[in-house]
């Protein structure tokens, strides 16, 4: 009786019952309620394929879809102090790193990637917004410089990926302190006479959008992303006035100025690769040139 309880009854259920499904087969579109495949939309550069909604996408997916061939080298992470405040909330805030750091396989929020987007050698920085909301600390500051240092030494344009919350509380005034240093390191890039592109991406918020993400030659953002400083909440409650209908997103930056073109992310390589062609006279076709200057023109 063991024999049939213990043995083939399990090996009967096994064949005949239920098997487990994964929870993430099937996405839902938060703006249509469409249900999409999960290898449909991750093929799909995570944006859906009805209602063009941009997904939030993980930073090493991006690279793989951005850089030829999806081939790139990535920056040897910076070293910085860890919790030098030793800072703790309802948990210690060098656990909470260590959390991150096992759930992303990264050390911190940025990252620095080395490739070519059609045949053009360029330097890409990153925020994983996967890790901590992509807030800026320490060793965030330290990888951005880093990541413009490198740049100049190599004579290459770069391209920033933003998408933070905002400096790290966790850190208090060294994380304010990455505001300037960051904003150094562009002017860097700047005097090197190398060109560098911003990529807003949803959310750009806080210290961010006050610092580094801000500063580009040219400022392209995602359909629909948040792009700004406080909160709408925290600002309405300020001056005491209701806002606008999509304040805040991408195409209401683009209409008020703040923003030069809204690009979907199935064109950003080559709408990236084309602008920084132009601005490094590198040959481009004519009828693509004029489309990009229309495009900044509008």
């Amino acid at each position: 009786m063991n024999w049939i309880t213990n043995y083939v009854r399990p090996k009967i259920n096994s064949m005949l019952g239920r098997r487990d499904m994964p929870e993430n087969l099937w996405i839902k579109d938060p703006e249509s309620g469409e249900m999409v495949f999960h290898k449909d939309l991750e093929s799909n550069q995570w944006v859906i394929p009805a209602s063009g909604h941009h997904m939030r996408i993980p930073a090493r997916d991006r690279l793989r879809f951005f850089f030829d061939d999806g081939k790139y080298e990535m920056l040897e992470s910076v070293k910085v102090p860890v919790d030098p405040l030793k800072f703790r909330d309802e948990k210690r805030y060098i656990d909470r790193l260590k959390d991150y750091r096992a759930r992303t396989g990264l050390d911190d929020t940025i990252i620095n990637a080395l490739g070519a987007i059609e045949g053009l050698p360029i330097s890409v920085i990153i925020h994983e917004f996967g890790f901590m909301g992509g807030s800026l600390g320490m060793a965030a500051g330290e990888a951005i410089v880093k990541g413009f240092e490198t740049a100049i030494a190599q004579r290459r344009p770069v391209v920033l990926f933003s998408a933070s919350g905002g400096a790290r509380m966790q850190e208090g005034v060294l994380s304010l302190m990455q505001l300037p240093r960051t904003t150094v390191a562009v002017e860097m890039l700047k005097e090197a006479g190398l060109p560098y592109i911003v990529v807003l991406t949803n959310p750009t918020t806080g210290g961010v959008s006050a610092s580094y993400a801000m500063l580009g030659d040219v400022h392209i953002a995602e359909p629909g992303a948040m792009i700004g400083f406080a909160g709408a909440r925290v600002i309405e409650q300020t001056i005491r006035e209701k806002l606008p209908e999509r304040f805040q997103t991408a195409e209401y930056l683009m209409e008020h100025g703040m923003v030069d073109m809204v690009v979907s992310r199935l064109e950003m390589k080559a709408t990236v690769a084309r602008i920084l062609k132009m601005l490094m006279k590198k040959p481009a076709a004519v009828a693509q040139e004029s489309d990009v200057f229309n495009s900044v023109a509008a």
